[in-house]
């Protein structure tokens, strides 16, 4: 794990945006931090030019409780409530990276979450459509301000193993929870030619796996490294 501990210098104006009612700053600091970051996950193997400006450009903090401000660009997850975590930066970079986005792919993201996933592949210019099972979660991120900086993104409450089959198919699809196997259901809504990047197995780790749907409906596999993801669950869930 990597400790960010380096802070750039800058002397220009902070910036202010708002998450709902709520100022939140992104000040120099933030930004020397996220710079820093970037570097990290450099180090490690991530070449996507348009994913690392992804990364560079959303204020992780913002997405977190303001008892990690200190922490945000950290390359680790932290927990988000319901069980649930913002993704390790590392881990976001890595999947992104695979899907190979180009501008205007429409991505089917299964686990909303934090929503900075979602904000990393819309930054690419993907058009996104992200589900979230979590009730509380998804009403969350509807009041989350920020989120209206990105009218590609299009957020859905529901059962991640469903998929969204009225809005498919997709170019690409991501699933951002432990999946027990490859769900047929959204292999389904992949179009030909399309790429899906999912974490598979259960138990303590997860390879890393993307699908390619070919042009005679097979799908072609490859797997990557092993990664750690909380478990995709069936159904919603709205208590």
């Amino acid at each position: 794990m990597h400790i960010l501990c380096s802070i750039c210098c800058l002397h220009q104006k902070e910036s202010i945006s708002f998450v709902g009612m709520k100022p939140t700053i992104d000040s120099y600091m933030h930004k020397g931090l996220r710079k820093n970051l970037v570097q990290t996950i450099r180090e490690k193997g991530i070449t996507d030019e348009a994913v690392l400006a992804a990364i560079l450009q959303i204020p992780r903090h913002f997405f977190l409780d303001s008892a990690f401000d200190k922490v945000a660009y950290e390359d680790r997850a932290f927990p988000i409530g319901e069980g649930q975590t913002i993704s390790q930066p590392y881990t976001v970079a890595y999947q992104t990276q695979l899907l190979e986005i180009k501008p205007f792919d429409k991505v089917l993201e299964i686990g909303t979450g934090s929503a900075y996933q979602a904000c990393v592949l819309a930054e690419t210019k993907a058009q996104v459509y992200t589900i979230e099972r979590q009730k509380k979660l998804f009403d969350q991120n509807k009041q989350f301000g920020f989120l209206k900086s990105y009218p590609n993104i299009r957020f859905f409450y529901g059962d991640g193993f469903e998929g969204l089959p009225t809005y498919g198919p997709f170019d690409k699809i991501i699933v951002t929870a432990a999946a027990p196997n490859i769900p047929e259901k959204l292999i389904a809504q992949l179009k030909i030619g399309g790429v899906m990047v999912i974490p598979v197995d259960e138990g303590a780790s997860q390879r890393m796996m993307r699908i390619t749907k070919l042009t005679n409906g097979n799908l072609q596999e490859e797997k990557f490294d092993q990664f750690t993801f909380v478990p995709m669950l069936v159904g919603k869930n709205n208590l």
